[in-house]
């Protein structure tokens, strides 16, 4: 495991020579593990097409998957001091996560193995992670973000309308945009957003989810490759699962946090040599004490409901299988 500083200079040094590697690192970017091609003691699997479906049983043996949230009340409390923090103007938006114990008779490994998802990795006896969340691209000198935010049970009658039209997802979809324009201006030029608000279906084990989307591009100079680990680092935390404005919202996740988040709302990915693609590490199951916890969350702004924000964090729970 690497410190943010050897991070930076590794990446530095492998991507200005063109070496294809892979990595994971923490939320706060101060943990690195940082892997030639082919030589990982984890597995990686990025996949921008994925397919979607729908499958109920594992070689034979039907899923059993039960979730145990946290109560409302419990919710309740750290979300009301969300909610005071940006009542008295030190955030406009706070991501604010838990951790779900979870039952299944699948291993982390099947997990990995069966889940479809963009992005996928597995670290033997420590945690998996499905997600369909892109942190950035980079392809030739164009760098891409696609910030996700906003979703909502594919059940619900015109739910893709409802979506779109909901203030408050509406409110944190732009806040999440605009933290995204200004992260991507500290590395590139030309930053535009190219797509706002699309939707992308997500099919799980119990039901189909929509999330809203959008992508911002921006011009990298020339010699990227050689600032590889200076630009990731200057972009984390990533701002999706952060919130805004970035350095008051991340005090305020310390401080009302019943737990620390570690690898999860982290990013991993990976670099060819001529391209890199990364994704942010939520839809994350770890393994502490024999136990399987799930960790899941939200956007919290002035608009939210404490227990719309509950059940979307309660959502979010799944397998996507």
């Amino acid at each position: 495991m690497l410190t943010k500083n050897e991070a930076i200079s590794r990446l530095n040094e492998l991507g200005a020579v063109g070496q294809p590697f892979s990595f994971y690192c923490d939320f706060w970017g101060e943990r690195w593990c940082i892997e030639p091609s082919g030589q990982q003691n984890f597995k990686l699997e990025i996949d921008s097409d994925f397919s979607k479906g729908q499958q109920l049983t594992v070689d034979g043996k039907p899923l059993t998957f039960r979730k145990k949230p946290i109560s409302l009340e419990r919710f309740k409390q750290s979300f009301d001091q969300v909610i005071h923090q940006i009542n008295i103007g030190n955030s406009f938006l706070t991501n604010l996560t838990f951790e779900t114990l979870i039952e299944t008779n699948l291993s982390l490994e099947e997990i990995f193995q069966y889940s479809q998802a963009k992005y996928k990795l597995h670290v033997p006896n420590q945690f998996v992670v499905f997600s369909p969340e892109t942190f950035v691209r980079i392809n030739k000198n164009h760098i891409y973000s696609y910030p996700m935010k906003g979703t909502i049970d594919a059940s619900v009658p015109n739910a893709e309308k409802v979506i779109l039209n909901d203030i408050k997802e509406t409110a944190e979809h732009v806040t999440i945009v605009d933290l995204i324009r200004n992260d991507l201006s500290q590395v590139s030029e030309k930053v535009e957003v190219t797509k706002f608000r699309y939707i992308d279906e997500l099919i799980t084990n119990d039901k189909k989810l929509l999330q809203v989307s959008s992508e911002v591009k921006g011009t990298l100079p020339i010699n990227w490759k050689e600032n590889l680990g200076s630009i990731l680092s200057k972009l984390l935390p990533a701002g999706s699962i952060s919130g805004a404005p970035k350095p008051e919202t991340i005090k305020i996740i310390r401080q009302v946090e019943s737990y620390k988040r570690n690898f999860y709302t982290g990013i991993c990915g990976h670099f060819d040599g001529e391209s890199l693609d990364t994704g942010v590490m939520i839809r994350f199951i770890k393994k502490e004490k024999g136990q399987l916890l799930f960790c899941s969350g939200g956007g919290i702004t002035s608009f939210s409901e404490a227990e719309k924000e509950y059940q979307e964090m309660v959502d979010k729970v799944y397998l996507a299988l």
